[in-house]
């Protein structure tokens, strides 16, 4: 189950994992820069996961180079992450609604010192490049840029993804606002800590990489166009919890889609060492109404032993 964890098409950052704390909801400024043909999108309360070693050392072992370079910019840019940045958004995309071409954009909500940062910016000699009236800085050795849109929100990522996020804060461009399904399942789910959500590509997508082998079968793909979207919260209040719901157009395909799940999971028990075993039994998997709702839980030592266990490498590479 631990696919759920790691991004549709790309590294696994997108879900780093958090503790106990407020839910994590978008501000209306983060909201309005995120563009409308959004596949998946994850947020995460940055500044709770420093109090937990079971979420750090996940982070540490989920995060890829690239973001390693962009936390790095970061600092020496003036900008401590660790105290300035209270929760990130990342949000996997298409340029547009035609277009199977993918770009991620992240969004940073904190208490941001501005004058500060931009007293660095001069002094490295950064020079930033105008989007109409907004100024847009690079990142050395990143290939990333950011730009900060109000105090307490800045856009990152490359720069046509930026670019693309500022077109549609700045009204030129369809945002996510008006992606009446995906706004559905973020009020679903937006009340966790940790939440991610889904359309209905990334929904296909990722069942398809959870399912493996069973997700070429019969079965599957004739139900596989009705998996109309989902969503998922984490936290690590008493231990770890997961769950993942998908929105399915029917019970029938709900029930399918359990009972192929339930089959891969029995099929990784039996090849499992005892911890990915006893992770596996700690997953319970029901269909109502249409529904898929998966839940995990477990307890912060024998998560920590699955971080190490061959089963949760597979998954997030």
């Amino acid at each position: 189950m631990f696919k759920f964890f790691a991004r549709i098409s790309v590294p696994a950052f997108l879900v780093a994992i958090t503790a106990a704390a407020p839910a994590a909801q978008l501000t209306g400024d983060a909201r309005a820069a995120i563009p409308h043909d959004v596949q998946q999108l994850v947020v995460i309360d940055y500044r709770a996961m420093q109090n937990s070693s079971t979420a750090m050392e996940l982070r540490d072992r989920v995060m890829p180079p690239d973001l390693k370079q962009f936390d790095d910019a970061i600092r020496k840019s003036g900008l401590n992450d660790n105290h300035d940045i209270d929760q990130l958004a990342f949000a996997l995309f298409r340029m547009s609604a035609s277009s199977e071409d993918l770009e991620t954009v992240g969004i940073a909500q904190g208490q941001f010192d501005v004058a500060d940062i931009m007293a660095n910016f001069r002094k490295q000699k950064v020079v930033a490049k105008l989007v109409r009236t907004n100024r847009v800085f690079p990142l050395a050795h990143t290939g990333m840029v950011l730009c900060f849109v109000d105090p307490s929100t800045m856009v990152f990522g490359s720069q046509e993804a930026v670019k693309k996020a500022l077109d549609v804060r700045d009204g030129l461009s369809a945002g996510m606002l008006t992606n009446a399904p995906m706004m559905d399942a973020m009020r679903s789910v937006d009340s966790d800590p940790l939440w991610s959500i889904l359309d209905k590509a990334g929904t296909q997508t990722m069942m398809k990489q959870v399912l493996g082998e069973a997700g070429s079968v019969t079965d599957f793909e004739s139900v596989r166009k009705r998996l109309d979207s989902s969503w998922y919260g984490m936290n690590f209040q008493h231990g770890v919890k997961f769950d993942l719901t998908i929105a399915t157009g029917d019970s029938f395909a709900a029930a399918t889609v359990s009972s192929l799940l339930s089959a891969a999971i029995v099929y990784k028990k039996m090849s499992g060492d005892e911890t990915e075993k006893a992770a596996l039994a700690a997953t319970d998997i029901t269909s109502n109404s249409g529904q898929l709702n998966v839940h995990f839980a477990t307890t912060d030592n024998d998560f920590n032993a699955l971080l190490k266990s061959s089963l949760f490498q597979s998954m997030i590479h």
